[in-house]
């Protein structure tokens, strides 16, 4: 497949984005359809191409950059060069967007900036993703995924209570500013649709970890304390945590005092529910040690595989901890086609994870691998008006 059939086919977006936050904005859109136009510095690209290893299996290319750069075509353009910005200008008299996470006022000096685009192209949406946004006293810093756990108190939540503040194990700073980004792009396009006025879209890093620290944000809001790290329990249900098995461990998940019930009665624990400090969800926040102490006993007696089969049969939320390997390999991972293999341009398949966006009539699609690095830039340009000449003079110049 190369014709792109998501919702969003017949839009342009030129994309200055690098690493994490920008590439899961501008690939969310590619896989809804968009063509996206990945602008890279010539014979760098972009940074996450050197982030190895791992390889993707008998290519060149990096598994980072593979998995947040499919459905975008390579053009490689020195944008610091004049000819450069007009090639970039030439894309964006047929573009819809422009996403970038340059440093606040560094596309500027390119005549790039929001500021210097924004009367020559009104329908324009700019989305701008950086660590601290446009305006505020940290705005000129740079910000880095870790950096921004910390700042945005998710570390000071995420760990053991007796150990050091921990990051998650996944860049999620980086990933909530690029889902966020592209949240504001699709409301800027439908503010276009009934204005034909494009805007600026600031995302900050900061701010959108800030956004979702949710309970434990307004649990802080509403007692004015900051709360305490748990672990892998829950500040406001209890049980719901990490519980050791006779060979492991498992998550119980008892999200009300019916659950709590339920689960008494069918593990010889009834006599809990005549207990006052065990009776509703709130003695059992109160009595969290306690609570704690007395299940472990109960979970320690059978191996996980058997406690998630009662579980289950009860309608008890459980779940084992997977490895990478158990996620990837779980039937109903499997099912939702969670994993998919796409031709690349080294001759090879590549495999990575699917877009999770389930639409019923126009779901995403998978035209393009991650391209290799200027594997579109002739294409591109010739597209623009440039002839074979005119290609081959912009790359004896260094341009592209």
């Amino acid at each position: 497949m190369t014709e792109p059939t998501g919702p969003l086919k017949g839009l342009r977006v030129v994309d200055l984005t690098r690493v994490l936050a920008g590439p899961t904005c501008t690939q969310m859109l590619g896989d809804l359809g968009a063509d996206v136009i990945k602008i890279e510095r010539p014979e760098a690209g972009d940074d996450t191409r050197a982030f190895a290893p791992p390889y993707v299996p008998k290519t060149k290319e990096s598994a980072y950059f593979v998995g947040v750069n499919r459905n975008k075509k390579s053009v490689t353009i020195d944008i610091a060069q004049a000819e450069g910005q007009a090639i970039v200008h030439r894309l964006l008299e047929g573009a819809d967007i422009l996403v970038e996470n340059f440093k606040v006022g560094a596309l500027a000096k390119y005549g790039l900036g929001w500021n210097e685009l924004k009367e020559k192209y009104p329908r324009l949406i700019y989305c701008s993703i950086t660590g601290f946004g446009q305006t505020g006293p940290y705005a000129p810093r740079p910000g880095y995924d870790a950096l921004i756990q910390a700042m945005g108190g998710v570390m000071s939540l995420t760990g053991d209570p007796e150990g050091e503040p921990q990051k998650v194990g996944i860049p999620v700073a980086d990933l909530f500013a690029g889902l966020y980004g592209t949240i504001g792009i699709l409301a800027a396009l439908r503010h276009r649709e009934a204005t034909g006025q494009g805007q600026q879209i600031d995302i900050g890093m900061l701010d959108t970890h800030v956004a979702w620290l949710a309970n434990q944000g307004m649990n802080y809001l509403a007692t004015g304390e900051n709360p305490p790290r748990l672990g892998n329990q829950h500040p406001n249900i209890v049980p719901y945590q990490v519980f050791p098995t006779e060979d492991g461990y498992m998550v119980l998940s008892i999200g009300n005092d019916p659950t709590f019930e339920r689960f008494c009665k069918n593990f010889a624990l009834e006599h809990l529910l005549a207990d006052e400090r065990y009776a509703t969800n709130a003695a059992r926040v109160g009595n969290r040690a306690l609570v704690t102490e007395t299940l472990t006993a109960v979970t320690k007696t059978k191996p996980t595989k058997v406690w998630i089969e009662a579980l289950e049969a009860l309608k008890i939320g459980c779940g084992p901890i997977n490895t990478l390997k158990d996620v990837f390999a779980d039937p109903h991972v499997v099912a939702r086609d969670m994993v998919v293999r796409m031709p690349h341009a080294s001759g090879e398949e590549v495999t990575v994870i699917a877009n999770p966006v389930k639409l019923s009539a126009t779901p995403p699609d998978y035209r393009l691998a991650a391209p290799v690095l200027g594997q579109h830039t002739d294409d591109v340009l010739a597209g623009l008006g440039y002839d074979a000449a005119a290609i081959a003079a912009l790359r004896q110049g260094g341009i592209v």
